[in-house]
């Protein structure tokens, strides 16, 4: 590398700033008439892309480990996963908090230079479209389909399908809940007491659950009771982002993780749900900054402005199916008690054999 010689590598040179701080070129300053502002504009949206440098590259490692056939909750691989996800969060955070730094550009400070950017447009963002599609949003999922790739350059079309075809986090992400075996496993529940009579076609634990679950709707919620069906029984294939299968799992993961093998898991499900939140929250910025920038005029790029930012603010939830999980709640007390067996497989330690309601109820509390 350019500088690095005996007395080591020098700090200029390592990050390259003779390339990166010679990259802000104003097209005011070809005018003659340079605009102060088009300066921070440059700086923030040049910020915003290597941030989302750093954000794929987390993405990818995340990805190459889960594209494991098999990943232990209690790994070092899972763990990984975890904590770099967590890195993308937080930066996820920044890039919203960045907005307040374009905000102090005034309606009359970006007119200034604004129409010399067309067509050019944040929505020529290849890498905010590579992180969204790593996360799981499809093509055919978004608002304005076919305008999506329609202002971009060939090639940078064809690396966003090509992206698609990769397996996403979001489907990765079933693929790591269906493995779940505590369903599975006939042997761990042959000590269940079942709290109802056994209803045809479910497992013995969700024919009880779904039971509980009646009791605890009140009269103008009992709708809920259909759309349990809807979302958590039938045929994998027909069940949506997330089959019904891995539905099951993440809510049994959200209703026992006070258990020290579930601890992890139930994290990293906030942590999806965290990351839709935000994205969103970005969104919502971004529309309402350039609803007070711009009011109803359209986009450099050729949208409508704020009302395309709005319909897609409402349409590209990528977890939302997850997000749907806390409508099947119930209160932690009412849970059915899990057989001895199943509770020494979610903890790390043997359930004693003296008290052994009183134990399972401790335990599952």
């Amino acid at each position: 590398m350019q500088g690095h010689s005996d007395q080591g590598i020098y700090y200029g040179d390592y990050l390259q700033l003779n390339k990166i701080l010679e990259a802000q070129a104003p097209e005011s300053a070809k005018t003659g008439k340079p605009a102060h502002d088009e300066m921070l504009f440059i700086v923030t949206h040049q910020a915003y892309e290597l941030w989302f440098r750093q954000m794929l590259h987390e993405l990818d490692s995340i990805l190459d480990l889960f594209e494991q056939p098999i990943i232990p909750d209690n790994s070092p691989d899972f763990y990984t996963i975890f904590h770099r996800l967590s890195r993308v969060k937080i930066i996820l955070q920044l890039l919203v908090k960045q907005i307040d730094v374009m905000e102090t550009m005034t309606p009359l400070d970006f007119l200034d230079f604004r129409n010399l950017l067309r067509p050019a447009s944040g929505f020529q963002s290849v890498q905010f479209k590579l992180i969204e599609a790593a996360l799981g949003l499809k093509q055919e999922n978004r608002h304005g389909e076919l305008y999506y790739i329609s202002q971009l350059r060939p090639e940078h079309v064809a690396e966003i399908q090509q992206r698609e075809r990769r397996m996403s986090l979001l489907e990765l992400t079933n693929a790591w809940l269906e493995r779940m075996p505590f369903f599975r496993d006939a042997a761990l529940w042959q000590s269940y007491e079942p709290i109802f009579p056994k209803q045809a076609a479910l497992h013995i634990f969700w024919s009880d659950y779904y039971q509980l679950y009646a009791q605890s709707l009140e009269p103008n919620e009992r709708s809920n009771l259909e759309r349990f069906k809807q979302f958590f029984i039938g045929n994998d294939a027909s069940a949506g982002q997330l089959s019904f299968e891995a539905r099951r799992n993440a809510l049994f993961i959200m209703l026992y993780r006070d258990f020290p093998l579930l601890h992890l898991p139930y994290q990293y499900l906030s942590l999806l749900l965290d990351m839709d939140e935000l994205l969103s929250t970005w969104r919502f910025r971004h529309m309402n900054m350039v609803n007070r920038i711009i009011g109803l005029r359209t986009g450099t790029g050729g949208s409508t402005g704020k009302d395309y930012l709005k319909a897609a603010l409402d349409r590209h939830y990528i977890f939302q199916e997850i997000a749907a999980l806390t409508t099947f709640l119930i209160e932690r007390r009412n849970l059915p008690i899990l057989p001895r067996s199943l509770q020494q497989r979610l903890g790390f330690v043997e359930v004693p054999p003296v008290g052994l309601a009183s134990a399972d109820t401790a335990l599952m509390r």
